[in-house]
């Protein structure tokens, strides 16, 4: 089978049994501890957890080294939950209050797609580990920089992730 050159796939095995790996995950007050990358925050985070509910998230850092702090705005939908095994959701940028934006309100390509769908699972994995995968099955035709971006920011993210789930 070959491979989609606009898929991203990230697997993670992390330090900790399945249940709290999924509550890293749904759970508001540990996403705000991980989520975004290295040097940035998640002040806010709404998280309406059923198929068909909503989520909110604010990443607060900053563009560049000399750039003042930004809220960037994520959003989207849950698709399919599977408690324990599987989300699928819904991912895009959005404003303040949740209304769905193009990449280009945060200075980003206009190729980033408006909407992308995120597959994350979730299975056991030797005595009390947890392998996830995150799978963006298709980017569009975002340009390599922010591909690589995106790649970079979710392993940032994710290490900070490790931590929350010690």
């Amino acid at each position: 089978m070959e491979k989609n050159k606009n898929e991203l796939r990230i697997e993670r095995i992390f330090d900790a049994p399945r249940d709290i790996v999924w509550q890293g995950w749904t759970d508001p007050e540990m996403v705000k501890k991980w989520w975004g990358p290295k040097d940035f925050t998640a002040p806010e985070v709404t998280i309406d957890f059923r198929e068909g509910g909503k989520y909110l998230y604010c990443m607060r850092g900053k563009a560049g080294p000399d750039a003042p702090e930004r809220d960037y705005w994520s959003g989207g939908m849950f698709q399919d939950i599977v408690p324990m095994e599987k989300i699928v959701l819904s991912d895009y940028f959005t404003d303040e209050k949740g209304n769905q934006v193009s990449a280009t309100y945060y200075g980003m390509d206009a190729k980033m797609p408006m909407e992308m769908t995120v597959k994350v699972t979730f299975e056991d994995h030797e005595t009390d580990k947890t392998k996830l995968t995150l799978y963006y099955p298709d980017r569009g035709d975002m340009n390599e920089e922010e591909s690589e971006g995106m790649r970079q920011g979710w392993n940032q993210s994710l290490d900070k992730f490790a931590d929350t789930v010690k």
